[in-house]
């Protein structure tokens, strides 16, 4: 009783704060009603992409009150597209230099600038140095979406390839006594080897190299394209790398080495000294986004590891889970609303739990049943389980650098007796049944478990695989063929039948309209889905009774026995993270591949 009462005073005065600065911001969009939207009437327009994007932050209240919200790829995207119509903007500038970004979202911002210039304005971007001491390589690829390219003369472009390099701790694990305990379908499914195994696998060297090298030779052809040089010429150059601002200047990687004010002042003589520049978050929150009128198309975001239950944000981490409960929600208002012409799946997930993927791909299917058309775009991941909840849609849109694929699953346990001796921890228990031990890491399978866990492996596969040639119209052979635990680049899997179009959101809200008969210069409402927003009475009154609804949600939604499993190792998982490779416990986990750039 006392810690409610606690919470209900924490709550008042926490509501105190948040009517006040309601009330702030209410003053302050009368007085922008009264005074303007506030961009001059000759901006420049300046994108910070030095630091990475999100892809989506799930919507709720009091962190929107009480914290800074971080740019979207979405924001950027949406300023571009709306600044090369609005007559007040007459440039963009652009300041690039660090590795932020994975390559698929590299791929989206280059379209969208490549899309801004056909209005005929200028774009610049501006750098102090792609990469200094460092990789500059997928820096540099974005810069040359933009029709000119500054460089600091003290800086270096650092164009020098790509580069996976992935952490084994089998040796650690010998060491200090914990013995992995997987199996996978199939061979090329490859999250566990790194507790397995001390170097990569055959099949895990090759599927690598082979993404890396598409990766590579995309970064090459759009380089080679913007600067107006052969391939072998990049190829050359990048063979030479680092190259410093002059040499870089001699073959014609850039136009020019000059400070930031020096750009700014070239940009002064064209249009004159009155102009002004405004960042892109402010100007997305003074302009209406593009797409706010018309026939509604739901946008469902479907980022993060895959679980049962609610999807949600670590303010500490930064890292957004998919939750099947919050995505299917989503779903089903889509369907219901009478206004959703159709619906735009959004994906950025290296996959997870194999029940909460099938729960997904269930309402994807039932959507389409329903007459609501649905089009996946992937973003800079989306294999495994990712995968899964996109092949049941009726079009499939994938960045050329998007890695994707690993069709495959995989399971286990970590022994951990051993560690235990060597600790002076012992364990007893008593048990009902022989496969009561299946899930302790106390007891390693026995033959006849072992034959058991070797059939749901199979049964999920075979589940797998069959559900994607259903949804993507192929043979199963051919599935198969692609499958076995693989990821491939976006390229490569459009080749092999996985995805449809290559390409960003823009392509996807195409196809989406043209899949709802919408003609294709007509404009849409591109709607984030589930509309209802939780009220604050609703939000204080979670937070104040958070002990007990959590008690009640943990008794009808148990976790996953495998996720159980792995709780205990949950601090090596995380140290496994900090050495920079995705290891979430789940059937349809994998490692993203991520090219040092």
């Amino acid at each position: 009783m006392k810690r409610i009462i606690v919470r209900l005073l924490a709550a008042i005065g926490a509501a105190t704060v948040v009517f006040m600065l309601l009330g702030i911001l209410s003053m302050s969009l009368l007085l922008r009603r009264l005074t303007g939207d506030g961009i001059p009437a000759k901006t420049v327009l300046e994108l910070n992409l030095e630091h990475g994007l999100i892809e989506y932050v799930p919507e709720d209240r009091m962190v929107g009150i009480f914290s800074r919200r971080a740019p979207t790829l979405r924001d950027v995207t949406d300023a571009l597209e709306e600044a090369a119509r609005d007559k007040r903007v007459v440039a963009v500038l652009a300041r690039v230099g660090s590795h932020g970004l994975g390559l698929a979202q590299i791929q989206e911002v280059r379209g969208a600038v490549a899309a801004f210039r056909e209005s005929g304005k200028p774009t610049i971007a501006y750098a102090e140095t792609f990469g200094e001491a460092g990789p500059g390589t997928g820096a540099y690829y974005l810069a040359t979406a933009f029709e000119h390219v500054y460089l600091q003369p003290s800086g270096d472009v650092g164009l020098s390839g790509l580069i996976v390099e992935s952490p084994f701790i089998r040796g650690t694990l010998d060491k200090i006594g914990l013995e992995p305990r997987f199996a996978q379908r199939r061979e090329y499914k490859n999250a566990m080897n790194v507790f397995t195994e001390r170097k990569f696998t055959p099949p895990h060297r090759e599927a690598t190299q082979k993404v890396i090298d598409s990766q590579f030779g995309q970064i090459v052809r759009g380089i080679a394209e913007a600067r107006s040089l052969s391939d072998e010429t990049v190829r050359a150059l990048v063979s030479k790398g680092p190259l410093t601002g002059q040499l870089a200047l001699d073959n014609k990687l850039i136009d020019g080495l000059a400070y930031r004010d020096e750009v700014v002042a070239t940009l002064k003589e064209k249009f004159g000294k009155d102009i002004k520049p405004l960042s892109f978050t402010k100007y997305v929150a003074r302009t209406e986004r593009p797409h706010e009128q018309g026939d509604t198309i739901a946008l469902i975001y479907g980022v993060g590891a895959v679980q049962r239950g609610k999807g949600g944000y670590d303010p500490m981490s930064g890292s957004v889970s998919m939750g099947a409960d919050s995505v299917t929600a989503a779903f089903r208002a889509a369907v219901e609303g009478k206004d959703v012409k159709a619906i735009l799946f959004r994906i950025d997930s290296p996959g997870g739990s194999y029940v909460a993927s099938d729960t997904i791909w269930r309402e994807t299917l039932r959507a389409k049943e329903a007459g609501k058309p649905v089009i996946a775009s992937m973003g800079n991941v989306a294999g495994s389980g990712g995968y899964f909840v996109a092949m049941a849609a009726d079009k499939i849109v994938a960045q050329p650098g998007t890695i994707t694929g690993s069709i495959g699953v995989l399971s286990g346990k970590m022994l951990t007796n051993k560690f235990w001796d060597k600790v002076g921890v012992s364990w007893d228990e008593v048990h009902t049944t022989e496969n009561a031990l299946l899930w302790t890491s106390r007891h390693d399978y026995s033959p006849a478990q072992w034959t058991q866990f070797e059939a749901s492996l199979d049964r999920i596969y075979d589940d797998f695989t069959s559900k994607a040639a259903q949804g993507r119209n192929l043979p199963k052979e051919k599935i198969l063929a692609a499958a076995k635990g693989r990821i491939w680049t976006g390229e490569d899997a459009k080749t092999l039948g996985l995805v449809d179009e290559l390409g960003g959101l823009s392509l996807a809200l195409h196809l989406a309209k043209e899949a709802a008969g919408i003609t294709a210069d007509t404009d849409v409402q591109l709607e984030v889905f589930p509309r209802e927003k939780p009220s604050l009475r609703q939000v204080l009154m979670e937070r104040l009774f958070e002990d007990e609804t959590e008690e009640e949600e943990d008794m009808a939604m148990p976790t996953d026995a495998f996720v159980q499993s792995m709780q205990k190792l949950q601090p090596l998982l995380r140290l496994v993270h900090q050495l920079g490779l995705t290891a979430t416990p789940g059937v349809l986990s994998m490692p993203e591949v991520e090219p040092v750039q």
